[in-house]
């Protein structure tokens, strides 16, 4: 079943401009297939999906290329060059502002990498926050952050 479904979200994101993870669950009922967004949600983040600049200028959801699925480095200046809008320190906590559709994105992108320093994240539409350990590491992700956009 789950095999099947995600072979239907390829299907779905390589024919239609999918935007948002709500588009894309009503185009799996459309397709007759019911999903939980926190199971499409997974789904997402198991077939390594992207968000990637569509010709009509919007934001969609893609396979991320192989080069991309083997080096988060590359994904996160991509995501981070078209995305980002600011990076602030709040103490040891992070805050990053994107695109609207795109913190989760950054979120796991950083997520994705070896950060011993990086404690979690959690991320909403447009903002991520970053829990790091300490102050001197939040201040120094962020300012490497600040040279990709």
């Amino acid at each position: 079943m789950k095999s099947a479904r995600q072979n239907v979200i390829l299907e779905i994101i390589a024919s239609s401009d999918i935007e948002t993870q709500n588009q894309l669950m009503q185009a799996l009922a459309a397709r007759g297939v019911s999903s939980t967004q926190a199971t499409l949600s997974r789904d997402i983040k198991e077939l390594r999906l992207v968000k990637e600049l569509a010709p009509s200028g919007r934001y969609r959801y893609a396979p991320a290329s192989h080069d991309e699925a083997g080096d988060h480095s590359e994904r996160l200046k991509k995501i981070f060059k078209e995305g980002v809008v600011s990076c602030e320190t709040a103490m040891n906590i992070i805050v990053i502002k994107t695109l609207p559709g795109l913190a989760m994105a950054a979120s796991s992108a950083l997520d994705g990498m070896d950060i011993p320093a990086l404690v979690g994240s959690v991320a909403g539409d447009d903002t991520a926050f970053l829990a790091m350990r300490d102050v001197k590491s939040a201040e120094s992700l962020c300012e490497e952050i600040k040279k990709l956009f």
